[in-house]
């Protein structure tokens, strides 16, 4: 994709005074439009059911980006963009007035027609306004339309199928760009460039060279504030059906024969058939789930899951998942990938292990204990970059070696201002890149992988709490490993 082109369009925001547009698009937007890859011909329409005018609208927007980046210079020319309609999704009276708000502003700002729909709200509205902005001709136009949708995309495959059914009923499949903000960071968009353009990994990437693969997401924070949709939610829907299955896919996908969306995506969907789906009956052997008990972070006491809202007094949610994912094809037979993700965890970040094998005999150790085999290590947050485990000589006499860490640090490279998540994948919407969104396909087959483990779940009460805030998690996560003769590592 050229980087020099400078979208015009119009942006409607379902969902303009939450959270997500406060924190994140309108920061995002922002930044598109002082780096110059948003033309100045643009419109930012915001939807709710508040009874807002655009003065009070332009006066949050600005408020955001004064939160987030404490810009020096006046907001007032950028904020003069923002549009705002009080809006009921289920009203029919709302969608005719949009259509004028829009066609207004096309004509004020020449954005050609362009469009993107992005419904950051409840997803149970999510079918509903889809086929509204086709019924009113909201999505026909003189240029291109695009519908963004946040996660969570169904609850299930049943779920997801059936809103699928209803977008699709509204716009074709390369309109959709489902978002997932993990695809937009910069090292997990580094994934497939440290593979495909280096000879020393990618010749080593398969079964014959890797003894294991680790992922791990981990969060400080508890439920806070979003006790009822967690609750719904819990550990797999919120992070391992959509982000760890993801990462997976990236890791393991096979060199595309091009660097189009199509070619990329197809090879991801391939890693997602071969997953290895459990039979309930095994899914103790391949996963632990947990729930976080009371504990002491940073001096700090922190109540248990079930005592954050009364709501949860019983609760069988899982606010932790660990698991071994085995990938049934020629490169990765008999690797283990092993996931854990969850919240009231000691640290706050997310990384991926390459471990790659021992030698079957080195004679610079000691004992067996003494080995450091040869370690990737891919930090996605907090800070971004690569870290290579060799083992060199131990300084002084002797022949006995020691691991050294070779490190690259993306923050720490002068004039790179990392691009947020949001700001990224925002961009790549407006110029028709769909690489790092999910497909349907995508979306389907991580349904059908988790869908197992969460009916299996849900027909047995968990022994809750099982992990103390401040941990790593359950003790049988690190027996998961332990079976295999592996452990989590952690740095």
């Amino acid at each position: 994709m050229n980087n020099q082109l400078q979208p015009k369009v119009v942006i409607t925001i379902f969902g303009a005074t939450g959270d997500l547009a406060k924190r994140k698009l309108f920061p995002s937007i922002y930044r598109l439009y002082k780096s110059g890859k948003l033309s100045k011909d643009f419109a930012v329409v915001g939807l709710a059911r508040r009874p807002w005018t655009n003065e009070i609208l332009r006066e949050n927007v600005a408020k955001s980006i004064d939160e987030a980046l404490s810009p020096e210079e006046d907001l007032e020319e950028f904020t003069s963009h923002f549009y705002y309609q009080s809006f009921d999704v289920t009203d029919e009276s709302s969608y005719s007035g949009l259509n004028m708000l829009i066609n207004d502003l096309e004509g004020t700002y020449n954005t050609e027609g362009n469009r993107v729909f992005y419904l950051a709200m409840a997803p149970e509205f999510f079918g509903t306004i889809a086929n509204k902005l086709k019924q009113y001709g909201l999505k026909d136009s003189g240029g291109w339309s695009r519908l963004v949708i946040e996660k969570p995309f169904g609850v299930d495959l049943e779920s997801a199928k059936k809103l699928n059914k209803e977008l699709r009923a509204a716009f074709d499949e390369e309109q959709i760009y489902r978002i997932d903000h993990y695809l937009g960071k910069e090292m997990i968009q580094n994934i497939e460039v440290i593979r495909f353009a280096n000879g020393i990994f990618e010749h080593l990437w398969n079964n014959r060279f890797i003894s294991n693969i680790q992922i791990t997401s981990s969060e400080t924070l508890g439920v806070e504030e979003r006790a009822r949709y967690y609750d719904h939610s819990g550990a797999t829907r919120d992070m391992v059906q959509n982000h760890m299955l993801q990462m997976v896919a990236l890791l393991a996908m096979e060199p595309p024969i091009s660097l189009t969306t199509e070619e990329i995506r197809s090879e991801k969907i391939k890693v997602l058939r071969a997953i290895r789906n459990m039979k309930p009956e095994k899914v103790d052997d391949f996963f632990v789930r947990g729930q976080y008990d009371s504990g002491d972070m940073k001096g700090k006491s922190v109540p248990a899951y079930r005592d954050e809202a009364d709501e949860l007094k019983d609760s069988n949610t899982e606010t932790f998942v660990a698991g071994k994912i085995l990938i049934d094809n020629y490169r990765w037979a008999g690797v283990p990938i092993y996931i854990r993700t969850g919240k009231r965890l000691a640290e706050k970040s997310t990384k991926i292990v390459i471990e790659f094998k021992n030698l079957p005999m080195n004679l610079y150790y000691q004992q067996d204990k003494d080995k450091h085999p040869n370690l990737l290590i891919i930090n996605i947050q907090p800070n971004e970059g690569i870290t290579l485990c060799l083992n060199a000589k131990k300084s002084g006499t002797g022949a006995l070696a020691e691991p050294i860490q070779l490190a690259y640090n993306h923050n720490a490279v002068s004039g790179i201002n990392t691009p947020e998540a949001y700001e990224k994948l925002l961009y790549d919407c407006m110029v028709g890149d769909a690489t790092n969104f999910t497909h349907w396909d995508e979306v389907a087959l991580s349904w059908k992988f988790v869908d197992t483990l969460l009916d299996v779940w849900s027909k047995n009460v968990a022994n809750f709490p099982n992990y103390e805030s401040g941990s790593m998690g359950p003790d049988a996560a690190d027996e998961l490993l332990a079976k295999d003769r592996f452990h989590w590592w952690s740095f």
